[in-house]
């Protein structure tokens, strides 16, 4: 790539042509399994023109021919590159495209690894954005990718404060085109709160089907009796078990903590059911009722949002501080964008959010000196 904008610009809205939302560009992914196949055929659904390749001999060909790929080759032309590699190569793969002339200099890179502090670390890059869909299947492969994937799913970014502005918004805005739910986080939250979502839950589901498998050597009838809670709570353990090294290698630090609290909670509640404890047993578990049925709460409809218009200063850094506090305060952005003052010195970040969360944004934008302005989206100004 070519050198960075000058430190502590604000590029214009146009870095990347093919990185509007509801546009179409040219996509290179790197690793065309589940994930990168699903990233594929997403794409491809809504007009994007992909290229791929994979390392596995032949995997890449059949991916163009499950429709994941337009083409099987390296497209050095693509405005978006996905590295859908294990998480132990990412690195040097994004490296790779950086150190090189050959690609497009405007190209935004970004990457599908479920751990984010190493890698985002190795990359000072202001095109360059560490990303994860919270998104997968008990199937394996490019075989099991749909492009249906990353509808209400999560979707991590860890900008910094190295991070292009315009880059990304534009990235964002494509990744909720595909209809996640983008969320914005400090590469080491990111790998913390991962450990307690993902990371400990896949290990446990895994440690859980082990035993069950161990069992039912000894008793036929035991994975016969096992019914919908059981399949449902191990169900991720039927995951690609190669990833797993080195995610844990990787996230080591956070996945041990979180296996602390989390034994200590086990021992908890083998305390409460030996000490026939119902009243600690009702609380624990009506509280965790009341937890799991809140992760379905609805989007809000399109006439309870709110545009959050926030002056900004001319300096790096201002696009993760925003996203990451807004994410801080479970507030979603629904859309992102940069507009540019004609005075040159500053820009106005755009963003849209649920109306119910748009007065605890601006209280905190305010305490941080920012000031913001909110108007009903479709309110004429």
């Amino acid at each position: 790539m070519t050198t960075s904008p000058t430190e502590g610009s604000l590029p214009e809205r146009t870095v990347v042509d093919g990185l509007r939302s509801g546009s179409t560009g040219r996509a290179m992914i790197f690793g065309t399994g589940l994930i990168g196949g699903s990233v594929g055929m997403a794409l491809r659904q809504r007009g994007w023109h992909v290229s791929g390749v994979d390392t596995a001999e032949g995997v890449a060909a059949h991916a163009v021919r499950l429709g994941a790929l337009s083409a099987e080759g390296v497209d050095t032309r693509a405005d978006l590159v996905v590295v859908a590699t294990p998480v132990h190569v990412a690195g040097e793969v994004v490296a790779d495209i950086l150190s090189s002339g050959e690609w497009n200099p405007r190209a935004v890179i970004t990457d599908v690894g479920s751990v984010k502090g190493p890698l985002v670390a190795s990359v000072d890059h202001p095109y360059f954005i560490g990303g994860h869909p919270m998104a997968g299947s008990e199937q394996v492969g490019v075989d099991g990718a749909s492009g249906e994937l990353f509808v209400g799913a999560t979707w991590v970014l860890t900008p910094t404060a190295a991070t292009d502005p315009a880059a990304y918004a534009q990235l964002r805005n494509v990744l909720a085109d595909l209809g996640a739910d983008v969320v914005a986080l400090a590469p080491a939250q990111h790998d913390s709160l991962v450990a307690v979502v993902s990371h400990v839950p896949h290990l446990t589901a895994a440690t859980l089907m082990a035993l069950a498998a161990d069992l039912g050597e000894e008793h036929a009838a035991l994975l016969q009796l096992a019914a919908g809670g059981f399949r449902d709570m191990t169900r991720i353990a039927a995951g690609q078990p190669s990833i797993w090294p080195d995610i844990c290698d990787d996230n080591a630090h956070a996945i041990v903590e979180t296996f602390d609290l989390l034994i200590e909670a086990l021992v908890a509640m083998r305390r409460r059911v030996a000490d026939h404890d119902h009243d600690s047993l009702l609380e624990i578990l009506g509280r965790a009722a009341t937890a799991r049925r809140a992760l379905a709460d609805d989007l809000p409809r399109p006439e309870g949002l709110v545009e959050v218009r926030v002056p900004v200063p001319d300096r790096i850094g201002v696009i993760a501080e925003i996203t990451t506090l807004a994410t801080e305060l479970a507030v979603s952005l629904f859309d992102i964008e940069i507009a540019h003052s004609v005075e040159g010195d500053r820009g106005v970040l755009v963003l849209v959010v649920d109306g119910s969360a748009a007065p605890s944004l601006l209280d905190a934008l305010t305490e941080r000196g920012y000031r913001s302005s909110s108007t009903p989206v479709g309110h004429t100004r």
